[in-house]
């Protein structure tokens, strides 16, 4: 792993506030998809669902000064859209993190550090060339019984 990367892996705080922090200029997020499908093997074991379990998955990037730091891909369980926790199914080009850190009744679980290459089914939307490690994270965050899976892809613009 590029020793730049890890204090973005590793760091505990708001993704989204780091970045709008880092950014000299103008922070935004583009959603390149949300919809409700079946979530990756992986992804429904990881949130411990059942076999072709729905879920809302949200993937965006998140730009600083139109240069793409960073992919982000959510599973949002469909038990979980539901009460105060419905509004996530209409963020559009909001970043979640500013609601996941802002509600102190969310607490998240532990981080997993992760790469990606070209043979992920999901490097398309990181919009890099094929040869390209990416390195990530992903974790749980709970809201009492309910939660949600977010990853989170460092892409080559990301200061070090």
């Amino acid at each position: 792993m590029p020793c730049g990367i890890y204090h973005w892996l590793f760091d505990s705080g708001s993704l989204t506030a780091k970045i709008i922090n880092k950014c000299p200029g103008k922070f935004s997020v583009q959603l390149i998809s949300q919809k409700r499908t079946t979530p990756t093997p992986d992804e429904i074991r990881f949130l411990g669902l059942r076999y072709r379990s729905h879920a809302m998955i949200r993937q965006v990037v998140l730009y600083c000064d139109d240069r793409p730091w960073v992919y982000a891909r959510s599973i949002i369980p469909v038990t979980t859209l539901t009460g105060p926790l419905r509004r996530l199914a209409h963020l559009g080009n909001k970043p979640l993190g500013a609601v996941l850190f802002s509600d102190r009744s969310i607490l998240r679980g532990q981080v997993e550090a992760t790469s990606m290459d070209d043979r992920h089914e999901n490097y398309k939307w990181t919009g890099m060339s094929s040869g390209y490690l990416i390195w990530g994270r992903r974790s749980l965050f709970y809201k009492q019984s309910k939660k949600l899976l977010v990853s989170e892809f460092f892409l080559p613009d990301i200061p070090a």
